[in-house]
């Protein structure tokens, strides 16, 4: 019996796997969507305040809006001179089950809510609580 010498070996194809978003990438992704949100509130407080300088704004945010009301708050001040008051809205909701009232909130990101009912842990229906308000606007 003969010894195959120098035997070819075949070599493993190179798999890449796609890239995915780095922390900064995805940062920067989730800045995009609160500027989104930024600029329409400062669009409604510029049409609001009727081309007259701004002093105070008030803002009422749902616990379940694509922006927490912290950030909002945050975001907001980095771009304007005047003071922003943010205040939290409750949500509310409906369940099939006959509860009504506020939900258990399981995750909440800038893209993502999951909500289940407190009473039967099932997947209800918003009634309120999503919503970005611009309530009042103080200018002179």
């Amino acid at each position: 019996m003969r010894k195959e010498a120098n035997k070819p070996t075949i070599e493993k194809p190179i798999i890449r796997k796609p890239k995915q978003p780095g922390k900064g990438q995805q940062r920067e992704r989730i800045k995009m969507h609160q500027t989104e949100h930024i600029r329409k509130i400062i669009d409604e407080i510029n049409r609001k305040a009727k081309d007259k300088k701004v002093s105070s704004v008030t803002i009422e945010v749902g616990e379940l809006a694509p922006i927490k009301a912290s950030e909002l708050k945050e975001l907001l001040e980095e771009v304007v001179k005047y003071e922003v008051n943010v205040k939290t809205v409750k949500s509310r909701v409906k369940c099939e089950c006959g509860y009504e009232g506020e939900p258990k909130i399981l995750l909440h990101r800038h893209d993502m809510t999951i909500i289940e009912c407190p009473r039967c842990r099932k997947a209800p229906k918003i009634l309120s609580g999503t919503e970005i308000t611009v309530k009042d606007v103080k200018a002179s």
